[in-house]
């Protein structure tokens, strides 16, 4: 088989590669597979998050001391001793007010997946979900009333 014409053989030496007319670029095949891994993982992301969280531990009160402990060794060297923080968006106490319903998903989100821009480790791994859980339930008890 002969040479490639020279105007191909230059675009081949400036780093692009020949394929029979046409050229294309190494990061191309690349940048192909980056979307559709962030696509595949967006909507991972998306089923995870749509499924609805709740309590498993809802109205055990005999868990509520356990929990309270719970949070001050963990969580409140940020959002205060017994969840009380004068600052609005550490302020534990205003998840139902903030949340509704959904205060669970916030919840398990933000301690499973962190809030890191915000300074929130993810806890997911480190702790049980049986002690997050417990941590959950204390904070039901402190919410602020409407």
């Amino acid at each position: 088989m002969g040479q490639a014409p020279p105007f191909l053989r230059r675009r081949a030496e400036r780093g692009r590669e020949v394929v029979g007319k046409h050229w294309v670029t190494p990061w191309c095949g690349a940048a192909v597979a980056t979307l559709l891994c962030l696509s595949w993982i967006e909507a991972r992301t998306r089923e995870v998050t749509t499924a609805p969280v709740t309590n498993p531990l809802e109205g055990r009160s005999d868990l509520v001391e356990d929990g309270r402990g719970l949070f001050n060794q963990y969580c409140g060297h940020c959002h205060g001793p017994n969840a009380i923080q004068g600052e609005r968006p550490r302020d534990l106490r205003r998840l139902k007010l903030r949340y509704g319903q959904e205060a669970p998903n916030v919840y398990y989100e933000a301690v499973s997946h962190g809030r890191l821009d915000k300074g929130m480790p993810v806890w997911k791994g480190v702790l049980s979900d049986d002690v997050l859980w417990r941590i959950f339930t204390y904070l039901q008890t402190v919410q602020t009333p409407p």
